[in-house]
């Protein structure tokens, strides 16, 4: 019988293997995941890695593996325009600094990021199964049985679902959801420019969505490009040419000419959130947990945040001499970790209706917003630290930079 079995090998569920097995070496952790190996050396995009994230990191003993391939973000400048406006005035500027010399973020390269994970997983002894997903989930007094679409049944003190915003697992457990879905899609691709982009940020507030342009090592740059979901279809499926023309007309050229040097996919964009973070037996991680709008690109730093608080509370109990996966030790967790992912929720959802739009006194309003943001410095620095993780007072430790 194992101590944990995760049930999804992306960066939630591989960071929670690493982030509990380097703190209770004895536990015996394994990580199911559906597809099949090495696919995750395909994946072409980037994530915005918080500070505090990138302090947990470190203490996992990655950051200094992941850091060379990352590029820090220096600055970050908003706007809010039609599309067709020949020019966008800037109405707020951050400086990407929480400190001397510390970034409020990282945009770091995924394969990167899962190739440290992984390395870390098999210096642990962490067992990774690939090309099986769950179909069948039973909690008991003393333990989970987890069946596998293999026929193999697992048993484990303690499941963590990490297997994504539409998980099975989480519906096996009776867990109920809040969701709705706001029309729009992200469309996500890396592009290739002529001038150095000097490690600042875009977010352009166009009607159809927030345009984010966020800086990648060399000449290039990531995009999440929010439109109505018939037209990120349209434009998804387009030719190179009909796209291009069209990316520039949003990216601007400020950095030169573009070419996309990355695939293209569109994703649909809802608001999920899961009425329980646990089940007996069973916590949810990740986007298994909650699924929010990418407008503040805080989606996979709340996963990371999960991570944190889930590996110090099963450390922490597993300390004490008590059962891992038992309900009482699993709300904890819960407790920890719902109430800041709901205002996050919340939050996003509020800007994303605020901002995707082009309703007149809605626009002069936020730009007035924006206005006094922009000419109140301590209000700016309570934003970025907030962005960047690092005001939080009861933050697990290992965002705080610390070991559990």
């Amino acid at each position: 019988m194992l101590d944990m079995l995760i049930v999804g090998g992306g960066y939630v569920g591989l960071s929670v293997a690493v982030a509990t097995k380097q703190a209770a070496p004895h536990l015996s952790i394994a990580v199911i995941e559906a597809a099949p190996d090495h696919v995750w050396e395909k994946d072409e995009r980037a994530s915005a890695i918080i500070a505090a994230a990138s302090r947990m990191l470190d203490v996992m003993g990655l950051w200094d593996e992941i850091a060379p391939q990352s590029q820090p973000i220096n600055r970050m400048i908003v706007t809010d325009s039609r599309t067709a406006d020949p020019v966008r005035p800037v109405f707020l500027t951050f400086d990407g600094e929480v400190e001397e010399g510390h970034p409020f973020a990282h945009m770091v390269p995924n394969v990167a990021m899962v190739r440290a994970l992984r390395r870390a997983c098999g210096e642990l002894g962490i067992e990774i199964r690939h090309g099986a997903s769950a179909t069948g989930f039973v909690a008991g007094s003393n333990a989970a049985s987890l069946t596998l679409s293999t026929g193999e049944v697992l048993e484990s003190r303690l499941v963590v679902a990490c297997d994504g915003v539409r998980s099975k697992l989480r519906d096996m457990a009776g867990i109920r959801t809040v969701r709705w879905d706001y029309g729009q899609s992200g469309i996500v691709t890396t592009v290739e420019h002529e001038r150095p982009h000097e490690g600042c940020a875009e977010e352009h507030f166009l009607p159809p969505g927030p345009f984010a342009i966020l800086p990648m090592t060399g000449n290039r740059s990531s995009l999440v490009w929010t439109e109505r979901t018939e037209d990120a279809n349209r434009l998804v499926a387009a030719d190179d040419l009909i796209f291009e023309e069209e990316l520039q007309r949003r990216f601007g050229h400020k950095l030169g000419t573009l070419s996309v040097v990355g695939g293209r996919k569109a994703f649909p964009l809802g608001l999920t959130l899961s009425r329980a973070f646990v089940a007996p037996r069973l916590a949810l991680a990740g986007d298994a947990a909650h699924g929010i709008h990418p407008i503040s690109g805080q989606g996979l730093n709340l996963g990371f945040k999960d991570v944190a608080a889930l590996a110090e509370t099963v450390v922490e109990a597993d300390r004490l001499g008590l059962d891992i996966g038992a309900l009482t030790i699993l709300e904890r967790y819960q407790t920890w970790r719902r109430f800041d992912t709901f205002r996050m929720g919340v939050t996003t959802d509020v800007l994303n209706r605020l901002f995707s739009n082009d309703i007149g006194p809605l626009r002069i309003a936020r730009d007035f917003g924006l206005g006094v943001v922009e000419r109140l410095p301590k209000l700016k620095s309570y934003f970025i630290g907030e962005a960047a993780g690092t005001k939080a007072k009861d933050a697990p430790r290992l965002l705080a930079g610390q070991a559990i």
